[in-house]
């Protein structure tokens, strides 16, 4: 295995529609080239849609991450993993920050991916949030309350309504520590002021049912597929108040499945993407890996090599890094690609 080492990375953010970036400048320790840059894409081999390099890692050395781990996925991924997913991580990681509301949009599943859009993953993503606006409190919206049916929500988006799709969705109130997971096909928007992680399936495919006021023209909303196809990846069915609420964890809530190591989301997420929130005294079985560091000071030991850790700092963790032992006053989201076809979870790690 050519590649082991960890690899601290600087920010990659790709100029977006929507206003944001302020918080990911505050937490990485460096301000944004300008207020367009609200997400941060963390190890990512995933391009933004419609092609174009955008959105890519590139690696100190300056090779393109999706390059380094196509010429050694074994290295980078580990074998298990390769016979499971190929030569793709299978996981996107972000830092998001929501300057404004965010549009009320949808993400394809799976299955609608692999009929429309030849690709055998959709976007299935779930969030850690980070920071919320003064006051303490967040808002995010999460499924419609009624049932809408798709004519209607074919007329409120031909007519751009997006106060009347914002006002049949559940508003979920969020704090800084809580996860929330979002199924592909649910409609959701997240609220101006709230900061967060996103882990997702890798693609860029957004059906963006509101985009008056954000995207003028509404390019590439529909995802190049035309409405009418495009609305049949909506779930527009009822769900209560109390069905969203159940897609949240609080921090009190997440269950400690190793010594120094708590589980993010529910194992529905498994077969997606997993996350880990881990302390110190922790030890990390070989897995590639994508680190955000949320508070305090500490290092990674492992292979011969000591890595120093602070808050916003972000590292790319290579498989062939191997066991790694986590040292120090520090918190740290550790993202995992979903587990690999017959392997059995145990604490996050294959």
């Amino acid at each position: 295995m050519s590649e082991h080492h960890l690899i601290p990375l600087t920010a990659n953010q790709p100029r977006h529609f929507y206003r944001g970036g302020a918080n990911i400048g505050r937490f990485r320790g460096g301000p944004p080239p300008d207020d367009h840059r609200p997400e941060d894409w963390v190890g990512s081999t995933t391009s933004r849609f419609g092609g174009g390099d955008a959105g890519l890692t590139v690696l100190p050395d300056g090779r393109p991450l999706r390059a380094a781990v196509a010429a050694d996925p074994d290295g980078w991924l580990g074998p298990e993993h390769v016979r499971s997913w190929g030569d793709t991580p299978a996981l996107l990681v972000k830092l998001l920050d929501a300057g404004q509301r965010l549009p009320v949009h949808v993400h394809p599943s799976r299955e609608f991916a692999r009929a429309h859009l030849g690709s055998a993953f959709g976007k299935t993503e779930a969030w850690l949030v980070m920071g919320v606006p003064d006051g303490g409190e967040g808002r995010v919206h999460l499924g419609f309350r009624e049932d809408v049916g798709r004519s209607r929500l074919r007329e409120w988006v031909r007519v751009q309504n997006g106060a009347a799709m914002l006002a049949t969705m559940n508003p979920v109130t969020v704090r800084p520590g809580d996860s929330v997971l979002v199924p592909a096909g649910l409609p959701h928007a997240v609220g101006a002021g709230v900061f967060l992680v996103e882990v997702q399936e890798p693609t860029d495919f957004s059906v963006m049912l509101e985009w008056a006021n954000f995207s003028p023209d509404g390019a590439d909303s529909d995802l190049r597929l035309g409405w009418d196809t495009a609305v049949t990846c909506v779930d527009v069915r009822a769900h209560s108040a109390e069905e969203m609420a159940g897609l949240v964890r609080r921090p009190a809530e997440l269950p400690e499945c190793e010594p120094g190591v708590r589980r993010v989301w529910a194992e529905d997420a498994d077969a997606f993407f997993r996350a880990e929130l881990v302390a110190g005294g922790a030890e990390l079985a070989a897995s590639f890996a994508v680190l955000i560091v949320l508070r305090g000071a500490g290092e990674l030991r492992g292979f011969g090599e000591t890595t120093p850790l602070t808050k916003g700092q972000t590292v790319l963790v290579p498989y062939g890094a191997g066991p790694l032992e986590v040292r120090g006053d520090v918190e740290i989201l550790r993202c995992l690609p979903p587990v690999p076809d017959g392997v059995q979870a145990n604490g996050g790690a294959p």
